[in-house]
Protein backbone atom coordinates (compact mmCIF):
# COMPACT_ATOMS: atom_id res chain seq x y z
CA UNK A 1 0.00 0.00 0.00
CA UNK A 2 1.18 3.48 -0.99
CA UNK A 3 1.61 5.94 1.97
CA UNK A 4 -1.66 7.65 3.46
CA UNK A 5 -3.07 10.69 2.24
CA UNK A 6 -4.37 13.04 4.55
CA UNK A 7 -7.78 12.67 5.34
CA UNK A 8 -9.65 15.90 3.95
CA UNK A 9 -13.44 17.26 4.50
CA UNK A 10 -16.03 18.83 2.22
CA UNK A 11 -17.90 21.60 3.97
CA UNK A 12 -20.68 23.61 2.42
CA UNK A 13 -22.08 27.20 3.01
CA UNK A 14 -25.58 25.68 2.47
CA UNK A 15 -27.55 22.62 1.70
CA UNK A 16 -27.88 21.05 -1.57
CA UNK A 17 -24.22 22.82 -2.56
CA UNK A 18 -23.05 20.26 -3.59
CA UNK A 19 -20.92 18.35 -1.37
CA UNK A 20 -22.27 14.88 -1.87
CA UNK A 21 -20.91 15.28 -5.80
CA UNK A 22 -18.04 16.71 -5.20
CA UNK A 23 -16.97 14.02 -2.59
CA UNK A 24 -17.75 11.58 -4.98
CA UNK A 25 -15.72 13.20 -8.08
CA UNK A 26 -12.75 13.53 -5.15
CA UNK A 27 -13.03 9.74 -4.76
CA UNK A 28 -13.27 8.50 -8.20
CA UNK A 29 -9.74 11.16 -8.87
CA UNK A 30 -8.51 9.24 -6.26
CA UNK A 31 -9.32 5.92 -6.96
CA UNK A 32 -8.12 6.64 -10.71
CA UNK A 33 -4.61 7.17 -9.33
CA UNK A 34 -4.50 3.95 -8.19
CA UNK A 35 -4.99 5.21 -4.10
CA UNK A 36 -7.29 3.09 -2.05
CA UNK A 37 -10.03 5.80 -0.87
CA UNK A 38 -13.34 5.41 1.45
CA UNK A 39 -16.23 8.13 1.84
CA UNK A 40 -16.96 9.21 5.01
CA UNK A 41 -20.10 11.12 6.50
CA UNK A 42 -20.26 11.75 10.19
CA UNK A 43 -23.93 12.10 10.75
CA UNK A 44 -26.39 12.04 7.77
CA UNK A 45 -30.17 13.18 7.65
CA UNK A 46 -31.80 11.58 4.96
CA UNK A 47 -35.02 9.34 3.57
CA UNK A 48 -32.93 8.14 1.12
CA UNK A 49 -30.80 5.13 2.30
CA UNK A 50 -29.14 2.26 0.84
CA UNK A 51 -28.08 -1.55 2.13
CA UNK A 52 -24.63 -2.04 2.38
CA UNK A 53 -22.34 -4.71 2.12
CA UNK A 54 -21.79 -5.88 5.69
CA UNK A 55 -25.66 -5.73 6.32
CA UNK A 56 -26.35 -2.35 7.90
CA UNK A 57 -27.88 0.68 6.65
CA UNK A 58 -26.38 4.02 5.36
CA UNK A 59 -27.56 7.18 3.21
CA UNK A 60 -27.80 6.29 -0.17
CA UNK A 61 -25.37 9.24 -1.30
CA UNK A 62 -22.35 7.30 0.59
CA UNK A 63 -23.28 4.29 -0.95
CA UNK A 64 -22.64 6.17 -4.18
CA UNK A 65 -19.57 7.65 -2.98
CA UNK A 66 -18.85 4.50 -2.25
CA UNK A 67 -19.37 3.06 -5.81
CA UNK A 68 -16.82 6.03 -6.93
CA UNK A 69 -14.13 5.21 -4.69
CA UNK A 70 -14.58 1.68 -6.60
CA UNK A 71 -14.98 0.14 -3.11
CA UNK A 72 -17.73 -1.70 -1.31
CA UNK A 73 -20.18 0.10 1.05
CA UNK A 74 -19.67 0.06 4.66
CA UNK A 75 -21.86 0.96 7.37
CA UNK A 76 -18.65 2.63 9.41
CA UNK A 77 -19.06 5.26 5.88
CA UNK A 78 -22.44 7.05 7.24
CA UNK A 79 -22.60 6.15 11.29
CA UNK A 80 -25.08 8.30 12.03
CA UNK A 81 -28.35 8.43 9.93
CA UNK A 82 -31.18 10.42 11.10
CA UNK A 83 -34.53 8.96 8.77
CA UNK A 84 -37.06 11.73 9.86
CA UNK A 85 -40.52 10.78 10.94
CA UNK A 86 -42.41 13.85 11.86
CA UNK A 87 -40.87 17.70 11.78
CA UNK A 88 -39.42 17.47 14.74
CA UNK A 89 -38.22 13.78 15.13
CA UNK A 90 -36.12 10.89 13.60
CA UNK A 91 -35.33 7.25 13.75
CA UNK A 92 -32.09 7.12 14.81
CA UNK A 93 -29.26 4.98 12.83
CA UNK A 94 -26.30 3.94 14.48
CA UNK A 95 -23.17 1.97 12.63
CA UNK A 96 -25.74 0.42 10.08
CA UNK A 97 -28.55 -0.63 13.32
CA UNK A 98 -31.63 1.09 13.70
CA UNK A 99 -31.44 1.85 17.78
CA UNK A 100 -35.10 3.80 18.06
CA UNK A 101 -36.52 7.06 17.72
CA UNK A 102 -35.85 10.50 18.94
CA UNK A 103 -37.03 13.85 19.15
CA UNK A 104 -34.44 16.54 18.03
CA UNK A 105 -34.29 18.09 21.49
CA UNK A 106 -33.44 14.52 22.92
CA UNK A 107 -31.17 13.38 20.42
CA UNK A 108 -29.42 17.08 20.51
CA UNK A 109 -28.55 15.82 23.93
CA UNK A 110 -27.27 12.23 22.96
CA UNK A 111 -25.07 13.16 19.87
CA UNK A 112 -22.02 13.42 22.52
CA UNK A 113 -23.14 9.58 23.40
CA UNK A 114 -23.10 8.80 19.97
CA UNK A 115 -19.45 10.67 18.93
CA UNK A 116 -17.30 7.83 20.17
CA UNK A 117 -19.11 5.81 18.12
CA UNK A 118 -18.29 8.54 14.47
CA UNK A 119 -14.90 8.54 15.72
CA UNK A 120 -14.55 4.88 15.99
CA UNK A 121 -15.79 4.28 12.47
CA UNK A 122 -13.66 7.06 10.94
CA UNK A 123 -10.35 5.27 12.40
CA UNK A 124 -11.67 2.01 11.10
CA UNK A 125 -12.13 3.41 7.92
CA UNK A 126 -8.38 5.45 8.48
CA UNK A 127 -6.91 1.94 8.99
CA UNK A 128 -8.23 0.31 5.99
CA UNK A 129 -7.82 3.00 3.28
CA UNK A 130 -4.26 5.17 2.50
CA UNK A 131 -7.31 8.17 2.59
CA UNK A 132 -10.67 9.32 3.40
CA UNK A 133 -12.62 11.71 1.87
CA UNK A 134 -15.49 13.32 4.32
CA UNK A 135 -18.78 15.06 3.75
CA UNK A 136 -20.24 17.50 6.18
CA UNK A 137 -23.47 17.86 6.61
CA UNK A 138 -25.69 21.26 6.00
CA UNK A 139 -23.73 24.33 6.99
CA UNK A 140 -20.77 25.07 9.79
CA UNK A 141 -22.51 28.24 10.47
CA UNK A 142 -25.67 27.21 11.49
CA UNK A 143 -25.43 28.92 15.26
CA UNK A 144 -27.89 27.42 16.93
CA UNK A 145 -26.47 23.60 16.11
CA UNK A 146 -22.95 24.84 16.61
CA UNK A 147 -23.12 23.03 20.09
CA UNK A 148 -22.54 19.78 20.40
CA UNK A 149 -22.27 19.46 16.50
CA UNK A 150 -20.78 16.37 15.38
CA UNK A 151 -21.51 16.99 11.69
CA UNK A 152 -19.01 19.58 10.53
CA UNK A 153 -16.45 21.44 12.52
CA UNK A 154 -17.07 19.50 15.70
CA UNK A 155 -16.16 16.56 13.86
CA UNK A 156 -12.98 18.50 11.82
CA UNK A 157 -11.79 19.82 15.40
CA UNK A 158 -11.50 16.65 16.96
CA UNK A 159 -10.10 14.25 13.93
CA UNK A 160 -8.28 16.87 13.35
CA UNK A 161 -8.70 17.30 9.01
CA UNK A 162 -8.61 19.67 6.71
CA UNK A 163 -11.51 21.41 5.26
CA UNK A 164 -12.49 22.62 1.61
CA UNK A 165 -15.61 25.13 1.49
CA UNK A 166 -17.70 24.62 -1.53
CA UNK A 167 -20.60 26.92 -2.52
CA UNK A 168 -23.50 26.92 -5.15
CA UNK A 169 -23.14 30.27 -7.94
CA UNK A 170 -26.52 29.04 -9.60
CA UNK A 171 -28.32 30.39 -5.96
CA UNK A 172 -27.13 33.82 -6.00
CA UNK A 173 -24.64 35.72 -3.76
CA UNK A 174 -21.99 33.15 -3.57
CA UNK A 175 -19.52 35.94 -2.06
CA UNK A 176 -21.53 36.43 0.82
CA UNK A 177 -22.12 32.88 1.05
CA UNK A 178 -18.63 31.79 1.85
CA UNK A 179 -17.25 35.28 3.89
CA UNK A 180 -20.39 34.78 5.77
CA UNK A 181 -19.62 31.13 6.65
CA UNK A 182 -15.67 31.96 7.23
CA UNK A 183 -16.52 34.40 9.96
CA UNK A 184 -19.22 32.56 11.70
CA UNK A 185 -16.45 30.29 12.12
CA UNK A 186 -14.13 29.80 15.51
CA UNK A 187 -10.39 31.27 14.93
CA UNK A 188 -9.23 27.37 14.86
CA UNK A 189 -12.02 26.29 12.58
CA UNK A 190 -10.72 29.54 9.96
CA UNK A 191 -7.62 28.37 10.08
CA UNK A 192 -8.28 24.72 9.16
CA UNK A 193 -10.39 25.74 6.19
CA UNK A 194 -7.28 25.15 3.31
CA UNK A 195 -9.48 26.83 0.20
CA UNK A 196 -12.67 27.64 -1.86
CA UNK A 197 -14.72 25.72 -4.67
CA UNK A 198 -17.04 27.65 -6.28
CA UNK A 199 -19.66 25.26 -8.35
CA UNK A 200 -22.33 25.58 -10.80
CA UNK A 201 -21.10 28.10 -12.57
CA UNK A 202 -22.53 29.60 -16.26
CA UNK A 203 -20.78 31.86 -18.11
CA UNK A 204 -17.57 33.39 -19.26
CA UNK A 205 -14.99 32.78 -16.33
CA UNK A 206 -13.60 35.95 -16.95
CA UNK A 207 -16.61 37.40 -15.52
CA UNK A 208 -15.88 36.29 -12.52
CA UNK A 209 -12.38 36.78 -11.96
CA UNK A 210 -12.69 40.11 -9.89
CA UNK A 211 -14.65 38.58 -7.79
CA UNK A 212 -12.52 35.91 -7.31
CA UNK A 213 -9.38 37.83 -6.82
CA UNK A 214 -11.48 40.04 -4.20
CA UNK A 215 -12.36 37.08 -2.30
CA UNK A 216 -9.35 35.78 -1.97
CA UNK A 217 -7.72 39.04 -0.77
CA UNK A 218 -10.51 39.10 1.77
CA UNK A 219 -10.26 36.14 3.15
CA UNK A 220 -6.48 35.30 2.68
CA UNK A 221 -7.42 31.69 1.09
CA UNK A 222 -7.33 30.12 -2.06
CA UNK A 223 -10.36 29.96 -4.62
CA UNK A 224 -9.08 26.04 -5.39
CA UNK A 225 -10.69 26.26 -8.44
CA UNK A 226 -14.93 27.04 -10.36
CA UNK A 227 -17.01 24.11 -11.31
CA UNK A 228 -18.96 24.33 -14.40
CA UNK A 229 -22.46 23.75 -14.65
CA UNK A 230 -22.78 20.48 -15.83
CA UNK A 231 -26.22 20.14 -17.78
CA UNK A 232 -28.22 17.43 -17.65
CA UNK A 233 -25.87 15.27 -14.50
CA UNK A 234 -28.22 12.53 -13.41
CA UNK A 235 -26.37 11.92 -10.21
CA UNK A 236 -28.68 10.16 -7.27
CA UNK A 237 -29.80 13.10 -4.90
CA UNK A 238 -29.59 13.14 -1.08
CA UNK A 239 -32.80 13.67 -0.20
CA UNK A 240 -34.16 16.55 -2.07
CA UNK A 241 -36.92 15.88 -4.79
CA UNK A 242 -35.74 16.57 -8.37
CA UNK A 243 -39.39 18.25 -9.40
CA UNK A 244 -37.61 19.24 -12.48
CA UNK A 245 -40.44 18.05 -15.45
CA UNK A 246 -38.12 16.17 -18.25
CA UNK A 247 -41.55 16.15 -20.74
CA UNK A 248 -40.99 14.33 -24.03
CA UNK A 249 -42.96 16.21 -26.81
CA UNK A 250 -42.58 11.78 -28.50
CA UNK A 251 -43.57 10.00 -24.69
CA UNK A 252 -44.92 6.66 -25.05
CA UNK A 253 -45.72 6.40 -21.34
CA UNK A 254 -47.12 9.01 -18.70
CA UNK A 255 -45.69 8.05 -15.13
CA UNK A 256 -47.61 9.77 -12.03
CA UNK A 257 -45.54 9.68 -8.61
CA UNK A 258 -47.74 11.54 -5.53
CA UNK A 259 -45.08 13.31 -3.69
CA UNK A 260 -45.72 12.00 0.31
CA UNK A 261 -44.38 13.33 2.98
CA UNK A 262 -42.01 11.23 4.39
CA UNK A 263 -41.50 10.06 0.54
CA UNK A 264 -38.22 7.30 1.30
CA UNK A 265 -35.88 6.19 -1.85
CA UNK A 266 -36.93 8.65 -4.16
CA UNK A 267 -33.73 7.52 -5.83
CA UNK A 268 -36.22 4.34 -7.55
CA UNK A 269 -37.97 6.34 -10.09
CA UNK A 270 -34.31 8.10 -11.72
CA UNK A 271 -34.23 5.72 -14.60
CA UNK A 272 -38.14 6.75 -15.23
CA UNK A 273 -37.60 10.59 -15.13
CA UNK A 274 -34.13 10.01 -17.79
CA UNK A 275 -36.08 8.31 -20.26
CA UNK A 276 -36.56 9.77 -23.32
CA UNK A 277 -39.99 7.84 -23.89
CA UNK A 278 -41.44 8.33 -20.31
CA UNK A 279 -43.29 11.76 -19.52
CA UNK A 280 -42.57 11.60 -15.29
CA UNK A 281 -44.51 13.94 -13.50
CA UNK A 282 -44.50 13.99 -9.40
CA UNK A 283 -47.95 15.58 -7.91
CA UNK A 284 -48.27 18.01 -4.75
CA UNK A 285 -49.89 18.75 -1.63
CA UNK A 286 -53.21 20.62 -3.72
CA UNK A 287 -52.19 18.76 -7.55
CA UNK A 288 -54.92 16.12 -9.07
CA UNK A 289 -53.64 12.39 -10.15
CA UNK A 290 -54.53 12.27 -13.95
CA UNK A 291 -54.56 11.38 -17.40
CA UNK A 292 -51.69 9.07 -16.07
CA UNK A 293 -50.84 5.45 -17.70
CA UNK A 294 -49.14 4.24 -14.84
CA UNK A 295 -49.10 5.53 -10.88
CA UNK A 296 -46.75 4.72 -8.45
CA UNK A 297 -47.45 5.01 -4.74
CA UNK A 298 -43.29 5.20 -3.22
CA UNK A 299 -41.91 4.06 -0.49
CA UNK A 300 -43.00 6.24 2.91
CA UNK A 301 -40.67 6.37 6.65
CA UNK A 302 -44.32 6.65 7.77
CA UNK A 303 -47.15 4.70 5.67
CA UNK A 304 -50.08 5.21 8.14
CA UNK A 305 -49.85 8.41 8.56
CA UNK A 306 -48.89 8.96 4.62
CA UNK A 307 -52.15 7.24 3.77
CA UNK A 308 -53.93 9.27 5.75
CA UNK A 309 -52.54 12.38 4.06
CA UNK A 310 -52.81 11.27 1.03
CA UNK A 311 -56.93 10.27 1.42
CA UNK A 312 -56.90 14.25 2.69
CA UNK A 313 -55.58 14.89 -0.92
CA UNK A 314 -58.74 13.05 -2.11
CA UNK A 315 -55.72 10.97 -4.33
CA UNK A 316 -57.68 7.99 -3.45
CA UNK A 317 -60.37 8.93 -5.18
CA UNK A 318 -57.65 9.82 -8.35
CA UNK A 319 -56.42 6.90 -8.59
CA UNK A 320 -59.62 4.33 -7.34
CA UNK A 321 -60.74 6.88 -11.00
CA UNK A 322 -57.64 5.42 -13.03
CA UNK A 323 -57.60 2.24 -12.55
CA UNK A 324 -61.46 2.25 -13.34
CA UNK A 325 -60.06 4.21 -16.61
CA UNK A 326 -57.83 1.10 -17.48
CA UNK A 327 -54.70 2.48 -15.75
CA UNK A 328 -52.03 0.92 -13.94
CA UNK A 329 -50.58 1.14 -10.55
CA UNK A 330 -47.60 -0.09 -8.47
CA UNK A 331 -46.87 0.12 -5.17
CA UNK A 332 -43.32 0.03 -3.56
CA UNK A 333 -42.33 -0.72 0.08
CA UNK A 334 -44.50 2.10 2.26
CA UNK A 335 -46.98 2.19 -0.81
CA UNK A 336 -47.30 -1.60 -1.14
CA UNK A 337 -48.30 -1.99 2.20
CA UNK A 338 -50.70 0.80 1.56
CA UNK A 339 -52.55 -1.20 -1.52
CA UNK A 340 -53.32 -3.62 0.86
CA UNK A 341 -56.33 -4.07 2.89
CA UNK A 342 -55.31 -3.56 6.33
CA UNK A 343 -51.90 -2.02 7.83
CA UNK A 344 -51.19 -3.08 11.99
CA UNK A 345 -49.09 -1.11 14.34
CA UNK A 346 -49.73 -3.39 17.52
CA UNK A 347 -46.41 -1.89 18.78
CA UNK A 348 -46.55 1.62 18.28
CA UNK A 349 -43.65 1.50 15.69
CA UNK A 350 -44.80 4.76 13.71
CA UNK A 351 -46.79 6.46 16.61
CA UNK A 352 -50.06 5.61 18.23
CA UNK A 353 -50.53 2.22 18.13
CA UNK A 354 -53.60 0.40 15.94
CA UNK A 355 -54.77 0.01 12.67
CA UNK A 356 -55.33 1.73 9.62
CA UNK A 357 -57.59 0.54 6.42
CA UNK A 358 -55.70 0.24 3.49
CA UNK A 359 -56.70 0.92 -0.18
CA UNK A 360 -57.86 -2.45 -0.28
CA UNK A 361 -56.58 -3.12 -4.39
CA UNK A 362 -54.57 -6.38 -3.03
CA UNK A 363 -55.27 -9.38 -0.90
CA UNK A 364 -52.55 -8.89 1.32
CA UNK A 365 -52.24 -7.00 5.24
CA UNK A 366 -49.16 -5.87 6.99
CA UNK A 367 -48.17 -6.35 10.23
CA UNK A 368 -45.71 -3.31 11.64
CA UNK A 369 -42.71 -5.00 13.02
CA UNK A 370 -39.94 -3.53 15.71
CA UNK A 371 -37.41 -5.25 13.38
CA UNK A 372 -35.87 -3.37 10.09
CA UNK A 373 -35.65 -5.81 7.15
CA UNK A 374 -32.56 -5.17 5.52
CA UNK A 375 -31.67 -7.44 2.22
CA UNK A 376 -29.74 -6.86 -1.20
CA UNK A 377 -31.78 -8.84 -3.49
CA UNK A 378 -31.43 -11.03 -6.64
CA UNK A 379 -34.60 -12.50 -7.82
CA UNK A 380 -36.86 -13.12 -10.82
CA UNK A 381 -39.89 -10.44 -11.44
CA UNK A 382 -43.02 -12.63 -12.70
CA UNK A 383 -45.71 -10.54 -14.88
CA UNK A 384 -48.14 -11.51 -18.08
CA UNK A 385 -46.32 -15.46 -17.33
CA UNK A 386 -43.57 -14.15 -18.72
CA UNK A 387 -40.26 -13.61 -16.41
CA UNK A 388 -37.59 -11.55 -16.04
CA UNK A 389 -34.38 -10.76 -13.73
CA UNK A 390 -34.62 -8.19 -11.09
CA UNK A 391 -31.96 -6.47 -9.03
CA UNK A 392 -32.71 -4.22 -6.12
CA UNK A 393 -32.64 -4.20 -2.17
CA UNK A 394 -35.24 -4.02 1.10
CA UNK A 395 -35.78 -1.39 3.65
CA UNK A 396 -38.56 -1.81 5.84
CA UNK A 397 -40.33 -2.53 8.96
CA UNK A 398 -43.06 -4.92 8.82
CA UNK A 399 -44.17 -8.30 7.12
CA UNK A 400 -46.79 -8.50 4.70
CA UNK A 401 -48.79 -11.73 4.31
CA UNK A 402 -50.10 -12.56 0.70
CA UNK A 403 -53.63 -14.11 1.66
CA UNK A 404 -53.57 -15.64 -1.87
CA UNK A 405 -50.57 -16.17 -2.68
CA UNK A 406 -50.13 -13.39 -5.90
CA UNK A 407 -46.29 -12.91 -5.50
CA UNK A 408 -44.85 -11.26 -8.43
CA UNK A 409 -40.97 -11.20 -6.82
CA UNK A 410 -39.46 -14.61 -6.65
CA UNK A 411 -35.89 -15.50 -5.50
CA UNK A 412 -33.22 -17.25 -7.63
CA UNK A 413 -31.87 -19.71 -5.64
CA UNK A 414 -34.63 -20.36 -3.11
CA UNK A 415 -38.27 -20.26 -4.47
CA UNK A 416 -40.08 -20.52 -1.75
CA UNK A 417 -39.25 -16.93 -1.06
CA UNK A 418 -41.34 -14.67 -2.81
CA UNK A 419 -42.29 -11.09 -2.08
CA UNK A 420 -45.20 -8.79 -3.73
CA UNK A 421 -48.57 -9.19 -4.96
CA UNK A 422 -50.79 -8.39 -8.29
CA UNK A 423 -54.63 -8.22 -8.61
CA UNK A 424 -56.64 -10.55 -10.20
CA UNK A 425 -57.39 -7.36 -12.79
CA UNK A 426 -53.63 -8.03 -13.39
CA UNK A 427 -54.00 -3.84 -12.92
CA UNK A 428 -52.56 -3.73 -9.89
CA UNK A 429 -49.06 -4.90 -8.27
CA UNK A 430 -47.30 -4.20 -5.21
CA UNK A 431 -43.30 -4.83 -4.31
CA UNK A 432 -40.81 -3.91 -1.26
CA UNK A 433 -37.99 -4.37 -4.01
CA UNK A 434 -36.10 -0.53 -4.31
CA UNK A 435 -34.40 -0.23 -7.62
CA UNK A 436 -36.98 -2.21 -9.74
CA UNK A 437 -37.08 -0.39 -12.47
CA UNK A 438 -33.19 -0.43 -12.83
CA UNK A 439 -32.63 -4.16 -14.10
CA UNK A 440 -32.94 -3.70 -17.78
CA UNK A 441 -34.85 -6.66 -18.45
CA UNK A 442 -37.14 -6.21 -15.15
CA UNK A 443 -37.95 -2.49 -17.11
CA UNK A 444 -38.33 -4.12 -20.17
CA UNK A 445 -41.06 -6.40 -18.90
CA UNK A 446 -42.92 -3.76 -16.58
CA UNK A 447 -42.84 -1.76 -20.35
CA UNK A 448 -45.07 -4.78 -21.61
CA UNK A 449 -46.94 -5.36 -19.00
CA UNK A 450 -48.11 -1.87 -19.13
CA UNK A 451 -48.67 -2.59 -23.18
CA UNK A 452 -45.73 -0.70 -24.56
CA UNK A 453 -43.05 -3.29 -26.44
CA UNK A 454 -39.21 -2.19 -27.82
CA UNK A 455 -39.16 0.33 -25.53
CA UNK A 456 -35.32 1.92 -25.39
CA UNK A 457 -33.10 0.15 -22.60
CA UNK A 458 -31.73 2.41 -20.32
CA UNK A 459 -28.42 0.74 -18.62
CA UNK A 460 -29.05 2.71 -14.65
CA UNK A 461 -25.54 1.19 -13.79
CA UNK A 462 -23.79 2.49 -16.36
CA UNK A 463 -25.43 5.87 -16.30
CA UNK A 464 -24.04 6.34 -12.61
CA UNK A 465 -20.50 5.77 -14.22
CA UNK A 466 -20.78 7.86 -16.78
CA UNK A 467 -22.00 10.74 -14.17
CA UNK A 468 -19.64 9.41 -11.80
CA UNK A 469 -16.59 10.06 -14.08
CA UNK A 470 -18.35 13.34 -15.86
CA UNK A 471 -17.95 15.17 -12.26
CA UNK A 472 -14.50 13.78 -11.38
CA UNK A 473 -13.24 14.92 -15.58
CA UNK A 474 -14.66 18.41 -14.55
CA UNK A 475 -12.87 18.50 -10.96
CA UNK A 476 -9.80 17.13 -12.54
CA UNK A 477 -9.81 20.11 -15.54
CA UNK A 478 -10.86 22.85 -13.01
CA UNK A 479 -9.53 22.18 -9.30
CA UNK A 480 -5.96 22.84 -8.42
CA UNK A 481 -5.60 19.63 -6.83
CA UNK A 482 -2.20 20.29 -6.07
CA UNK A 483 -3.07 22.51 -3.22
CA UNK A 484 -5.04 19.66 -1.94
CA UNK A 485 -2.93 16.53 -2.15
CA UNK A 486 0.78 18.08 -2.80
CA UNK A 487 2.32 14.67 -2.62
CA UNK A 488 -0.15 13.00 -5.14
CA UNK A 489 0.19 15.71 -7.51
Amino acid sequence: MQSPLKALMVQGTTSDAGKSVFVAALCRVLARKGVKVSPFKPQNMALNSAVTLDGGEIGRAQAVQARASCTPSSVHMNPVLLKPNSDTGAQVILQGKAIGDMEAVGYDKYKQTVFPKVLESFSILQDQYQTVVIEGAGSPAEINLRHNDIANMGFAEAADVPVVIIADIDRGGVFAHIVGTLELLSKSEQERVIGFVINRFRGDISLLQSGLDWLEERTAKPVLGVLPFLHGLELEAEDSVNNQQLISQSARIRVIVPILTRMSNHTDFDVLRAHPDIDFQYVGKGERIEHADLVILPGTKSVRADLEYLRSQHWDNDIQRHIRLGGKLIGICGGYQMLGRLIHDPHGVEGEAGTSQGLGYLSVETELTTQKHLSEVKAILKLDQKSAVVSGYEIHVGQTSNQEDQSVIFSATHLDAKDGAISDCNQIFGTYLHGIFDTPDAFALICEWLGIVNMTSIDHAQQQETAINRIADAVEEHIDLTRIWPELY
